[in-house]
């Protein structure tokens, strides 16, 4: 547990809208369900409420900005400072105009976002459908699937800095390469403009569908995983390099190689933080040993150790 953040603050914070929750089980907004809480969570009311929050906020307190938790991994120590989480109506809307440009809450599901265009009959974003994270993170991650990524039809995005100033960002400002982006890593994106095509609404159902039907039979979809573990190295598949490296369903204390998908990792019940970070750091150092390509995180790690503890890079034992 943390020491109390919101009584140190003082009186400015009675002002705020959102939500305030000192010592917030953070890991239950996670897929893996693991890992310490969050000192502060903070879930504002709209973008004028985070800009207040921001405002007020004194420098010196961290800010960590989280989504639906679906590539994240909260270490067993959990979050010191702030930890900011947008939901609700105000960061979840979404418009379409008549030229089929569409504008999107950052908060919005990936899938949902790609079920609603497709219901509109607007085309160009059925890859979604496989994506289990928000718009928020796509941006962040250019988050791509089956032969898509969320650059191809981006106009714009709207962002706010640690002092709550917002920035209209033009895609050539986000720099997205893969799975990355140049945005300065303290921006909290609340807001993207795409540019959709008038579709078939049930021709893009079917194309879902497909994308569905796709990642059921290919990925752990009913276990507590992150997603994709390791980013895929130039001209490689991530998933081949591990399980050439013999770690097909290996398992390390409560934590798992996905027997189905080995760029998964599981919890299977009872991992901690810790198993499923030392598993995937094992994996990194037999993967190195064995061909001298290093495996990049793609699962986001966020939060301290518990004390006395550590996992380092590349650890074998």
């Amino acid at each position: 547990m943390f020491k109390d953040l919101l009584e140190e603050l003082g009186g400015w914070t009675d002002k705020v809208r959102g939500r305030l929750s000192s010592n917030f089980d953070v890991a239950s907004f996670t897929w893996f369900r693991v890992g310490g809480p969050a000192q502060l969570f903070f879930n504002p009311a709209d973008e004028a409420d985070l800009s207040y929050f921001l405002r007020n906020l004194p420098e010196d307190v961290p800010v960590t900005t989280i989504g639906l938790g679906s590539n994240l991994l909260v270490r067993d120590g959990g979050i010191e400072g702030v930890v900011i989480r947008l939901s609700g109506r105000a960061f979840s809307s979404v418009e379409v105009d008549d030229n089929y440009v569409v504008k999107v809450g950052a908060a919005m599901p990936d899938m949902r976002f790609a079920q609603q265009m497709a219901r509109q009959g607007v085309a160009g974003f059925a890859f979604y459908k496989g994506i289990p994270g928000s718009i928020g993170g796509a941006l962040r991650m250019n988050a791509g699937a089956h032969g898509d990524e969320t650059k191809r039809r981006l106009l714009g995005a709207r962002a706010m800095d640690r002092q709550g100033t917002i920035h209209k960002l033009t895609p050539a400002d986000l720099g997205h390469g893969y799975r990355s982006c140049s945005v300065p890593s303290d921006y909290i994106f609340t807001e993207a403009t795409y540019q959709g095509e008038a579709g078939d609404p049930e021709a893009l159902k079917a194309e879902m569908d497909d994308v569905s039907a796709y990642r059921e039979e290919n990925q752990p979809t009913k276990e507590r995983t992150g997603g994709s573990t390791f980013r895929n190295p130039e001209g490689m598949s991530a998933w081949k390099l591990v399980d050439e490296a013999g770690f097909r369903g290996f398992k390390l204390g409560g934590a798992q190689v996905s027997p189905k998908h080995t760029n998964f990792l599981i919890n299977t019940g009872e991992a901690s933080a810790e198993d499923i970070e030392r598993l995937g750091e094992k994996i990194r150092g037999k993967v190195r040993d064995m061909t001298g390509l290093e495996l990049h995180w793609e699962i986001k790690r966020i939060g301290s150790f518990v004390e006395g503890t550590r996992v380092d890079p590349f650890q074998q034992d």
